[in-house]
C-alpha cells in the first residue's frame, strides 16, 4: 500500500489490485478515502482521477460519514467540545475531552479537518473498548458457558462484530457508542457463533436462550452505524 496526501481529503490509501482493470475510489468505514488501482498504475493517473472526481467524492463522503460539527458525548466517558477561536485551528485530547478549535464553520466541515477529529475519536473509542469489551465478553462467556480462543478490536469494518472458525471474536470499537443492552446483544450473537457458524434456526434459538429480546435489539441496531 502507498499513500497520497491531498490538500482537501487528507491522507488517501492506495491499494494495488493486480487483476483489477480500472481505478476505483471509495470511502472506508473509518471515513478515510481508499483507492484501488491495477498494477503499474502511474501515480499521476490516480491524482488526475481524484481531481476530476472531487464533486462525486464529496457527495460520497457526506452520504457515508458523520459530520462532527457540534459538541457531543463520545462513547461512554469521552466528550467532544467544539470551540470557535478567531486565530487557532487544532484538535487535541486532554483527559477524556477532545477539544476542537476552529476559526470558522467552513474549515470545521472540511474533509481534512473532519478526518483529524475522527482520528481522535477513534483513539478515544479504542481506549474505552480495550477497557470494557474483552472483560464484558469474558463475563458473558463464563455466565452462559461459551468458550472462544481470542479477541480482537477493530474499527475499519462495517460490521459490529464477527467470529472466525478458529474461535477469534472481533469487536468493533464503535460498540462503545451503543446502549449497554445492545452491546450485550452483539457479544451474545458472536458467542453463539462459536457453536453455530451460520444464521440457522438453531443459531437464533441459542441467541434467544440468552437474550430473549434479540428481535427487538436486532431492529434497534439498524438505527445505528458502526462507522466512526
Amino acid at each position: 500500500m502507498r499513500q497520497i496526501n491531498d490538500a482537501e481529503f487528507g491522507e488517501i490509501t492506495v491499494r494495488v489490485i493486480p487483476k483489477s482493470s480500472r481505478i476505483s475510489i471509495r470511502v472506508a468505514p473509518n471515513g478515510s478515502l481508499r483507492v484501488s488501482a491495477p498494477k503499474f498504475t502511474p501515480r499521476l493517473a490516480i491524482v488526475a482521477l481524484i481531481n476530476s472526481s472531487r464533486s462525486e467524492i464529496r457527495k460520497m463522503i457526506s452520504e457515508q460519514r458523520t459530520l462532527y460539527d457540534t459538541s457531543q458525548s463520545i462513547g461512554k466517558s469521552h466528550s467532544l467540545v467544539i470551540q470557535t477561536k478567531p486565530t487557532t485551528s487544532s484538535v487535541t485530547t486532554t483527559g477524556t475531552t477532545i477539544f476542537v478549535s476552529t476559526p470558522d464553520e467552513s474549515e470545521l466541515a472540511s474533509a481534512k479537518f473532519q478526518q483529524e477529529i475522527r482520528e481522535h475519536i477513534v483513539k478515544a473509542l479504542r481506549k474505552e473498548a480495550k477497557s470494557y469489551l474483552p472483560r464484558r465478553l469474558k463475563h458473558l462467556a463464563e455466565k452462559y458457558g461459551f468458550s472462544y480462543s481470542s479477541t480482537k478490536l477493530t474499527h475499519a469494518s462495517s460490521r459490529w462484530g464477527s467470529c472466525s472458525s478458529t474461535g477469534t471474536i472481533s469487536m468493533n470499537i464503535s460498540l462503545m457508542k451503543l446502549p449497554f443492552e445492545l452491546i450485550d446483544y452483539v457479544l451474545i450473537h458472536e458467542l453463539s457463533h462459536t457453536k453455530f457458524m451460520n444464521h440457522s434456526d438453531d443459531f437464533w434459538q441459542l441467541v434467544k436462550t440468552y437474550e430473549p429480546n434479540y428481535i427487538k435489539y436486532r431492529r434497534e441496531l439498524k438505527n445505528h452505524s458502526p462507522n466512526v
